[in-house]
């Protein structure tokens, strides 16, 4: 049997794919929620082969709910469910380590065939996106405004805040004083307008699309 847990804000939605997907005899629901928080929370405890996620919802996205849970448990797979057809949402649902993103659209039987193979472990997702999603990577993206007064290592310095490391240790990984990255720290904070690095860590976040 392979196990799916849904998430989508609607009920309608959510009792027409379990319908669907349960009358196929190898598919069986093992839970279902239409909150973000609430699937970050009961998906890892159930342990689903395939998480059908909505790609947006009222209290977040398909894909911070994708990047949470395999973070927490790199075995689920993730299959975003969405309206939009987006190349920014794409690029975040591959980078969170989506193995599809499919548009609702997409007629029944597709579905179904794509919930099995994403089990099996293969990827739904176009060689072509994927390869135009590496390129991205390789050139680095666009900055965003906020950051184009910092310096190559202010920026990375603050990915390792948003990482949550402390200076100590983002002073080992880059092979700096301690007191140097002290010096990097308040200046981005300056650079920013910033007064602690918690703020900073959520700028980072949201700018990044770090977690």
């Amino acid at each position: 049997m392979i196990r799916v847990y849904l998430l989508d804000d609607h009920e309608v939605v959510r009792f027409g794919l379990r319908e669907m997907l349960e009358r196929e005899g190898d598919i069986e629901v093992v839970g279902e929620s239409g909150s973000a928080v609430d699937a970050t929370h009961r998906i890892p405890a159930l342990r689903p082969d395939v998480a059908v996620l909505d790609g947006r919802l009222p209290d977040g996205s398909g894909i911070d709910v994708c990047r949470d849970v395999r973070s927490v448990d790199p075995s689920i797979k993730a299959l975003i469910l969405t309206s939009y057809d987006d190349d920014e949402a794409l690029f975040a649902a591959i980078m969170a380590g989506a193995s599809g993103y499919v548009l609702k659209q997409i007629h029944g039987t597709d579905l179904i065939d794509g919930i099995r193979r994403v089990a099996a472990g293969q990827s739904l997702l176009d060689p072509a996106v994927t390869a135009r999603v590496l390129e991205r990577i390789r050139k680095g993206p666009e900055q965003p405004d906020e950051l184009k007064n910092l310096t190559d290592q202010e920026r990375k310095i603050l990915l390792h805040v948003a990482e949550g490391l402390t200076n100590r240790e983002i002073a080992e990984r880059m092979f700096l004083a301690e007191k140097t990255v002290k010096n990097y720290v308040s200046s981005l904070l300056a650079k920013l307008g910033l007064e602690r690095r918690t703020q900073a860590a959520v700028l980072a976040s949201r700018l990044l699309g770090k977690h």
